[in-house]
């Protein structure tokens, strides 16, 4: 009975912070040259915790509260690329629970000092791929329970409403002009994300298509066209937080209607051109997202469509002032970033991503 008293508490504390927060702008985004489409996108880099990933880890903290998984002074472990493991640290410090994540040893320096500044310890590993298991050997030494976002991300969240991604850009969508969205593009990181927008358009009958915006070293978008592709060899996208060398879980195929590949160069000259175009900084997740959204645009322009797109600020650019904002760091990777945010401009101006 400790436990479940404990468990009481800690949803209670949850829910209070869930009432304190209010939820996140939806931006216009100025495309003069083409009045009949719209463009807009949601900034969750405005939750407490800087990116997407707070509702997630809200979720996740939740599912496994509900299932008696967490328990008082229990270590909670994950693995994340960084975002995840920053909102799951400031649960966490909620909750006075330890906090362990697991990281690639490339992770950028600001997430690291966010997760250590919510009381949150790092684990580094080499190789991307090594998270999981070394999670579940930290799980297993200190007696703490592996909170897995990989498995758990379409799952935790309830797809049907209850105040989600989904159902909020739809409410929010529904005194503009084209209230009913052509197109959603967002990443693939766990796949929570897509899943949850593509069940609730289809549970409501919407005919908005999914779109997922995926770095071309994932394997997202092979295991989208041939389900027995399950893994990619080679580098690792230079994108943190979406695209993965192997299927996740939580990613579900079939409810995505597109998928479009998108280079590294070309998402973080999208982040940086979107950037000085809204006034505030996006990640490079964000920019991958915006490469597929002007070929989307461009698509509908050259057929003469009218519409609305809406894709996801999925967490700020002040994050990444040491890559992709660093130019130095840009050269050092030998990446010629000027002809594609020239694109990109152009795109703005024009209408056409050519």
């Amino acid at each position: 009975m400790q436990d479940r008293a404990w468990q009481d508490w800690a949803t209670k504390r949850i829910a209070a912070d869930y009432r304190r927060s209010a939820d996140t702008h939806l931006i216009p985004v100025s495309m003069p040259a083409l009045p009949d489409i719209a463009l807009y996108v949601k900034d969750e880099a405005s939750h407490p915790t800087g990116s997407l990933k707070h509702r997630l880890a809200r979720s996740l903290f939740l599912y496994a509260l509900c299932n008696g998984w967490l328990a008082k002074g229990r270590p909670v472990i994950e693995a994340s690329s960084g975002s995840t493991a920053v909102s799951e640290a400031y649960f966490a410090q909620m909750l006075d629970l330890p906090f362990i994540t697991v990281v690639p040893h490339n992770t950028a320096a600001e997430k690291i000092a966010a997760i250590t500044a919510l009381g949150g310890q790092c684990h580094y590993v080499e190789n991307p791929r090594e998270i999981y298991g070394a999670a579940r050997a930290l799980a297993a030494e200190t007696g703490g329970h592996y909170i897995d976002q990989f498995t758990y991300a379409e799952r935790a969240t309830d797809w049907r409403g209850n105040n989600n991604i989904a159902e909020t850009i739809f409410a929010q969508m529904e005194c503009e002009p084209h209230p009913l969205p052509r197109w959603i593009v967002c990443g693939a990181g766990t796949g929570g994300t897509s899943a949850t927008i593509g069940r609730f358009a289809r549970h409501h009958h919407h005919a908005t298509g999914i779109c997922v915006a995926d770095p071309a070293a994932s394997v997202f978008h092979r295991h989208w066209h041939d389900r027995n592709v399950m893994t990619h060899d080679g580098a690792p996208s230079l994108i943190e937080g979406i695209g993965r060398p192997c299927v996740e879980p939580s990613f579900i195929p079939t409810v995505v209607d597109r998928m479009i590949v998108v280079e590294d160069d070309q998402s973080i000259a999208a982040a940086r051109v979107l950037s000085r175009r809204i006034g505030r900084l996006c990640g490079g997740s964000t920019g991958t997202n915006m490469w597929a959204c002007a070929m989307l645009v461009s698509e509908m322009a050259a057929r003469g469509e009218a519409g609305s797109i809406v894709t996801i600020l999925c967490d700020s650019g002040e994050r990444y002032r040491s890559t992709y904002y660093n130019d130095d760091w840009i050269a050092e990777r030998a990446l010629d970033l000027a002809p594609l945010e020239a694109r990109m401009e152009r795109f703005f101006e024009t209408g056409h991503l050519d």
